[in-house]
Parts: structure tokens; sequence; C-alpha cells
């Protein structure tokens, strides 16, 4: 397993908890953690949203540190070095343009 894959699961996995966290809270309090009665027993309804609020940017800073990672991992296979058209445009700049033979030069013009 290559180390982008393992950045794509670790990348699924977090967005997956972050849709789940986002889809919990509500900041008006009829979302689905007023209904989690044993959450408010612990410590109220500030607690939880306190809780769901740090967990949200927690999650956030993950994906994004992991998709700044991810691209860190891209090897040289795909990246422009073994690229065709590089190549190509490459090879005419590279050549020197050989004069063109066979065409006489002009004739200067005669003297009065």
């Amino acid at each position: 397993m290559s180390t982008f894959s393992i950045f794509l699961v670790l990348i699924t996995i977090v967005c997956f908890l972050l849709i789940v966290v986002i889809m919990v809270q509500n900041p008006k309090g009829g979302g689905l953690s007023s209904t989690i009665s044993g959450t408010q027993m612990l410590g109220g309804v500030q607690k939880t949203t306190d809780f769901l609020d740090k967990s949200t940017w927690t999650l956030a800073t993950i994906l994004i540190a992991l998709i700044l990672l991810s691209s860190l991992s891209f090897t040289g296979s795909l990246g422009d070095t073994g690229s065709k058209i590089i190549e190509k445009t490459e090879a005419p700049a590279s050549t020197p343009a050989a004069p063109v033979q066979g065409t006489p030069a002009p004739a200067a013009p005669a003297a009065k």
C-alpha cells in the first residue's frame, strides 16, 4: 500500500467524522445534540456545544494537515519529469536552426 493510499484512507475517515460532528451540532439547540440526554447529564448543553465546537476545529485542522502532507507523498512517476509533452517542446528549442541554402541572395541595385 502506497503512502498516498494511506493518506487517502485517513482523509476519508476524518471527512466522515467531520460530517458527523457538523450534523450533530445546531447552534439554536434544536439539533441532534439536544436529543442526546446522556451528554446533557454529564455537563449540560453548554459543555456539549463546547466539545462539538472544539472537535470541529480539531478535525478541520487534521484534515488540512493530511491534505498538505499527502501532496508531499507524490513520487516522481506522476510528476513532470517523464512527460512526453515537455520532451517534445524542449527538443526543437535545443536543435540549432540550419541556414537555408539554395536561394540566392538578392542582387544589389545598379549604381547610376
